[in-house]
C-alpha cells in the first residue's frame, strides 16, 4: 500500500486549512457563545465543495473516504463541535439517502444537501432506545397517502437547524424484532413537530435537540428504503459514519496533543520545562504512538471502503482506538494546563469533553468491542 496522501488531496486540503483559519477560527468564540453553527458556514463549505458531497455526472456521492477523513480530522483539531455538525449533515443525514433512497429522492434532496442549502439530520435515539437500536418505540401508522408518525427522538445533533430528519419508527408492530422498523424522511417544518434545544457541555457549538412528533403526516414518497428494513438501514449508516467519527475523534486527540506539547515546552516547573521531565517525554512518545496507530487503522479502513471490501471490522477498531487515544490525551493535556483547563473558555477545555462525546456517538466503546468480537467470530478467528 502507498501511504502517501495523493497530491490532489494535499492541494485541496491546503486550501481548506486556509479557509478554516480565516473563516472559522476568528468566529469560533461567537459561535460558542451562541451555541449554534450558522447555516452560512454550511453554504460556504458547499460552495467550495468541502461539505463532503460531490457531483459525479448527474449523481451525488460522498467524497473519497480518505479525503473525507483528512478534512474531518483537521476540523476536529480546531473544533470537534463544528466538525460533528458537518459530519451529521453528510455521514448520517445525506448518507441514508445515498445508501437507501430511490432515484427521485436522490435527485430531489441530495443536490441542495451538497450545496449546504438543505440540512439533514438523523433521529434514531429515544429515551428508551440508544445502543439497542431495535428498541425504538416511535410509531408509524399507515394512512391514506402515507404515514402518521408519533414519538420522541432524543439527543439529535443538528436537530434544531436541520430542514429534514431521517426518522426511524415502528411500522409493523406485529413483525419480529428485526422487521418492525422503517425509515422516513420527515420535513421538520411539518405540523405536529416540536423541537427543543437541550443544554449540553460537549461538542459545542453544534446543537443537541429533542424532536417530538405528534400525528406528523409523512407522504408515502418519503419512505426511505424498504418497509421493515429500518433497523438494518440505520445500522449500515452507523457503520459508514464510524469512518468519519473516527477521523473527528483522531482530530480531537491530535488537537489536544499539540496543545499539551506546546504548553509543556513553555511551562516552567521545578527548575525546568515540563516537557523535559522523563515522565512527560515518555507520555509524549506513548500518546503520539497511539495517534499513529489509530490513524493507520483508519486509513486502512478508508482503503477498504474505497475498494468495496467489507470495512465493518476496521471501522469499529478505528472508532475504538481513536476514542481511547482522545480520552487519554485530552485528560493529559488538561492536566498539563492545570487549574486553567477547567475554565469553559480555555482552548484546552473542549478536548476531554469532546472526547467523551465521541465515545458515545455511533456506538459506545462496549458496542465497538461487541462488533469487533462478532466480526472476528464470523471470520473464523479464535
Amino acid at each position: 500500500m502507498d501511504f502517501r496522501i495523493p497530491a490532489e488531496f494535499e492541494t485541496e486540503l491546503g486550501r481548506y486549512k486556509e479557509f478554516i483559519s480565516n473563516r472559522l477560527i476568528p468566529n469560533l468564540g461567537g459561535w460558542y457563545a451562541e451555541k449554534e453553527v450558522p447555516r452560512d458556514f454550511f453554504l460556504e463549505l458547499g460552495a467550495n465543495g468541502w461539505l463532503g458531497l460531490e457531483a459525479e455526472g448527474a449523481r451525488i456521492r460522498e467524497h473519497n473516504p480518505l479525503k473525507a477523513a483528512l478534512f474531518v480530522e483537521h476540523l476536529g483539531t480546531i473544533s470537534p463541535g463544528v466538525g460533528v455538525a458537518v459530519l451529521v449533515q453528510v455521514s448520517l443525514g445525506a448518507q441514508g439517502i445515498i445508501l437507501f433512497g430511490n432515484q427521485d429522492q436522490k435527485d430531489r434532496y441530495l443536490p441542495p444537501a451538497a450545496r449546504g442549502e438543505t440540512l439533514v439530520c438523523l433521529g434514531n435515539t429515544e429515551p428508551g432506545a440508544g445502543s439497542d437500536v431495535a428498541s425504538v418505540a416511535s410509531t408509524a401508522k399507515k394512512v391514506d397517502g402515507g404515514w402518521m408518525l408519533n414519538g420522541i427522538k432524543s439527543f439529535v445533533t443538528n436537530g434544531y437547524i436541520s430542514d429534514f430528519a431521517l426518522i426511524t419508527a415502528v411500522s409493523d408492530p406485529e413483525a419480529d424484532r428485526n422487521s418492525r422498523i422503517s425509515m422516513f424522511l420527515v420535513d421538520l417544518a411539518s405540523k405536529g413537530i416540536t423541537r427543543s434545544k437541550l443544554h449540553k457541555e460537549v461538542w459545542i457549538p453544534s446543537d443537541l435537540t429533542r424532536i417530538k412528533l405528534d400525528d406528523v403526516f409523512v407522504p408515502e414518497a418519503n419512505l426511505i428504503g424498504k418497509r421493515g428494513r429500518g433497523l438494518q438501514q440505520v445500522l449500515e449508516i452507523f457503520t459508514n459514519s464510524r469512518i468519519t467519527i473516527s477521523a473527528l475523534t483522531l482530530g480531537t486527540a491530535l488537537g489536544a496533543f499539540r496543545a499539551g506539547v506546546e504548553h509543556g515546552k513553555k511551562r516552567q516547573a521545578f527548575g525546568g520545562k515540563i516537557i523535559d521531565f522523563q515522565a512527560k517525554s515518555f507520555e509524549v512518545a506513548d500518546f503520539y504512538s497511539k495517534i499513529e496507530a489509530a490513524r493507520l487503522v483508519l486509513w486502512k479502513t478508508c482503503w477498504e471502503k474505497e475498494q468495496g471490501i467489507d470495512f465493518r471490522l476496521g471501522a469499529s477498531i478505528a472508532k475504538y482506538l481513536s476514542v481511547e487515544a482522545a480520552r487519554a490525551i485530552g485528560q493529559w493535556a488538561a492536566d498539563l494546563f492545570g487549574a486553567a483547563s477547567v475554565i469553559f473558555e480555555h482552548p484546552v477545555h473542549k478536548y476531554p469533553m469532546d472526547a467523551w462525546a465521541s465515545s458515545l456517538g455511533e456506538g459506545t466503546q462496549d458496542i465497538q468491542k461487541l462488533i469487533i468480537f462478532r466480526e472476528l467470530m464470523k471470520r473464523g478467528a479464535a
